[in-house]
């Protein structure tokens, strides 16, 4: 089974960088599509962005295109979400994410889930 750690929340203000970490055991081959998602207090777990592992294209949800950088490392077994000029809208539990196959964006489709780290953003 694909084992996913993710790492990097924390407490930041508006407009600052943060850096989230996805470990992800060696199961996790270029066959998986990984993605993130976000859960904001009382809202739905929903899409940030993702990358496929063969072609590593990335997508992004709207709101974040312009702010917001996944790359992943295949020789580290790591996923990372690059968080600039962050927003208190942004606060949430950031999940890292994985499937076989290509990126989508319903959580359901995904087979593999960390237990997410906090973002705060304060204005």
């Amino acid at each position: 089974q694909v084992q996913l750690v993710e790492s990097g929340g924390g407490l930041v203000q508006a407009g600052d960088s943060l850096r989230l970490s996805c470990a992800a055991s060696a199961q996790a081959s270029t066959n998986y599509a990984l993605a993130w998602f976000r859960q904001p207090p009382g809202k739905e777990r929903d899409f940030v962005g993702g990358i496929n592992g063969s072609t590593h294209i990335t997508d992004y949800i709207d709101s974040v295109n312009s702010r917001f950088t996944i790359s992943r490392d295949n020789a580290k077994n790591t996923f990372y979400l690059q968080m600039n000029s962050l927003k208190p809208e942004d606060t949430a539990v950031y999940y890292c994410a994985a499937r076989y196959g290509g990126v989508v964006a319903p959580a359901p489709w995904y087979e593999y889930w960390g237990h997410g780290t906090q973002v705060t953003v304060s204005s």
